[in-house]
């Protein structure tokens, strides 16, 4: 269903001035100087002044920066991403993966070894990754026999009880999270390469997530931290609910519900929307808060930039599904908070997070967060393609 005119041309405005700052800014600035030209590799962050800090490196920031930089030419960027997906691809193959086929945690700069755990989170963004450099590299069946070797080694790890968020050594208790970027590189590798082995991985995902994750006695909202017998992990963690999380699941099962035509799935995402809308959403910063309680009273007020992306992806793909102008005008209002934390005296920078009176912080922008702002970027987009075709 389309949306009315006046709505569809206040969401494409909001998308082309986001676009703008995408193409003219920020990626020019990290490919200048997110990428390190010395060890290899995209920067963990960069400071306000636009300059990258000495700091460690963790695993996932490079296949997340892969994908950022996948996707630049179809949105219109100019420069050379190609070889931005190649450095960051090159320095998570040669400093991250281990000799058993899984992906450290951490090393340092030059790639020294800081933290050699693997889990589940950090290999999920492996394959994401993979997938990402996997429709833009001349090379594609040598990433996609190492994604597969992962995915199968992945599966006998987690059939193993106790090993569900670290396959080495640590804690062992279930990350509803982790899981879910297990599922997002499921459904990547999908679109990717159409194999039907990773739909049926995404299915199982879905089945934990309405069985397990999703728990009746909060309303219906997404739990962070399990054990491993699938109880609330004890103490806080175990309480905790996440509103960026709800609406990344919800985002993540309407775009599984357009491959397995479950509606009933549909419906369990919409709810998850409204859960945090109703709770999570602070009505006087209009912000995306980081964290509530199983009761939903709100555990954390500070707002970070990655759920206020999250928001703009859930109302999107909810908008496309229903033709709701509901959803449509909490993009909208979702995209105009994103540019608060996007209005930085650098260009191309963004803030991390927002204080509970509304203040940033003021701190480097963390690389982590442009795939983020890419995604949302590209879900809003083909959303009002969509919906102008129609």
């Amino acid at each position: 269903m389309t949306p009315p005119a006046n709505v569809l041309i206040d969401a494409t405005r909001a998308r082309d001035e986001l676009k703008s700052w995408l193409l003219n800014d920020a990626y020019p600035l990290w490919w200048e100087r997110g990428v390190d030209r010395v060890h290899g590799g995209f920067h963990e962050s960069l400071d306000q002044s636009g300059q990258p800090l000495a700091v460690p490196r963790r695993s996932r920031v490079q296949p997340r920066q892969v994908y950022a930089f996948a996707m630049a030419r179809q949105l219109g960027w100019g420069g050379d991403s190609l070889a931005a997906v190649e450095q960051g691809l090159r320095f998570q193959l040669m400093k991250h993966r281990r000799a058993d086929g899984f992906f450290n945690s951490t090393v340092t700069a030059d790639g020294a070894t800081l933290d050699e755990r693997a889990n589940l989170y950090d290999q999920a963004f492996a394959l994401f990754g993979l997938a990402a450099a996997y429709n833009v590299v001349a090379d594609r069946e040598a990433l996609r026999a190492i994604a597969i070797e992962l995915r199968q080694r992945l599966q006998t790890e987690l059939e193993r009880p106790g090993h569900f968020d670290a396959l080495s050594g640590g804690v062992a208790r279930v990350s509803s999270n982790a899981f879910m970027h297990w599922f997002e590189a499921s459904l990547a590798w999908h679109d990717a390469d159409g194999g039907s082995e990773w739909l049926v991985t995404a299915d199982q995902v879905v089945r934990l997530a309405r069985t397990r994750f999703i728990d009746p006695r909060t309303g219906g909202a997404v739990r962070e931290f399990f054990d491993t017998d699938w109880n609330p992990a004890p103490g806080i963690e175990g309480r905790l609910i996440e509103p960026g999380h709800q609406f990344e699941w919800a985002w993540l099962l309407m775009r599984w519900c357009e491959r397995a035509e479950c509606e009933e799935a549909g419906e369990v995402a919409r709810h998850l929307i409204e859960v945090a809308e109703a709770h999570g959403v602070d009505s006087r910063r209009g912000v995306a808060v980081s964290s509530l309680l199983d009761d939903l009273s709100v555990n954390d007020p500070i707002a970070r930039l990655w759920p206020q992306t999250e928001r703009i992806k859930a109302a999107c793909a909810a908008a496309l599904a229903t033709g709701d102008e509901r959803y449509w005008k909490i993009a909208i209002d979702a995209i105009a908070v994103l540019r608060r934390f996007l209005d930085t005296p650098v260009r191309g920078l963004w803030r991390d997070r927002m204080s509970a009176d509304g203040s940033f912080v003021d701190e480097a922008a963390p690389a982590s967060s442009f795939y983020h702002i890419v995604c949302a970027i590209v879900e809003l987009d083909r959303t009002i393609a969509s919906s102008d075709s129609t």
